[in-house]
């Protein structure tokens, strides 16, 4: 629902990737690599990684990066891409 806020969106996304990662045989322990892009880095940062920081898993951490960029859609605040291991 891209109505909600930063954390909001950042929340559905992170849940979204857990089922994926789950039908994939994986987990969130098993990502390698985030892509992370937003909208307006200066306002929603603190926000996603708010969520972020309470989602991942703390003992294996994956390489991030997080851009700012330009969505198609106005509501967009967020977009994450992950790549993890099986």
């Amino acid at each position: 629902d891209c109505k909600q806020d930063i954390k909001g969106q950042t929340h559905q996304i992170l849940t979204r990737i857990d089922e994926l990662l789950a039908k994939a045989g994986s987990d969130k322990s098993k990502i390698l690599i985030a892509q992370i892009f937003l909208r307006d880095g200066a306002r929603d940062f603190a926000g996603m990684n708010a969520v972020w920081e309470e989602w991942v898993s703390k003992d294996s951490l994956p390489s991030r990066a997080t851009l700012e960029g330009r969505f198609t859609g106005d509501d967009i605040l967020v977009e994450i891409i992950v790549q993890a291991a099986a």
